[in-house]
């Protein structure tokens, strides 16, 4: 099983101590400054240095690329499920809700991307996984395109209204 919880950055703290979280994935702007809430272990602790962007980066920009997402994976795969995954971003509507997809997917390969998908429309309405990481996503994870599909199908999240965090079984839901 497992239980991913998608946060703000803001609320990395609160989430952590509420769902007994012991392992974070953080995907921040690179050199952005945040405090790891004490509850995470540092090593059991990813940063992945990328801005929230569909295109190649230009300027101080950093797109997410086949690295990050390979470093998303392998992280994924470590991760003992003993205890939910908190995983988040500036807003935790777009690189995070990408992430957690991948993550998904990491651990639980045989799952069917639009159960997996429908499951993250579920629980958020405003999630609008980031298209980048999806597509890089989808070829790291060799899903042939059906995530890109999946996700393609869940359609853009509703327009942010705020700090909307949520929470999701990274396994497929038994009956």
């Amino acid at each position: 099983m497992g239980t991913i919880v998608v946060a703000p950055l803001g609320k990395i703290a609160e989430l952590a101590i509420r769902h007994r979280c012991r392992e974070m994935l953080s995907l921040v702007a690179p050199k952005q400054n945040f405090h790891r809430p004490a509850v995470i272990d540092a090593g059991r602790h990813l940063i992945v240095g990328v801005n929230d962007i569909a295109f190649a980066g230009t300027g101080n920009l950093v797109a997410p690329g086949e690295d990050h997402v390979a470093a998303i994976v392998n992280f994924a795969r470590g991760w003992d499920r003993g205890a939910p995954l908190l995983v988040h971003c500036m807003m935790g509507v777009s690189r995070s809700p990408a992430a957690a997809l991948i993550s998904a997917l990491a651990i639980e390969p045989d799952q069917d991307e639009q159960d997996l998908a429908q499951r993250l429309r579920h629980a958020s309405v405003q999630a609008t996984p980031n298209v980048r990481l999806i597509e890089i996503g989808d070829h790291v994870l060799g899903r042939n395109g059906r995530l890109v599909t999946a996700v393609k199908a869940i359609g853009r999240g509703a327009d942010y209204v705020g700090d909307s965090p949520f929470v999701f079984s990274a396994s497929p839901v038994e009956p």
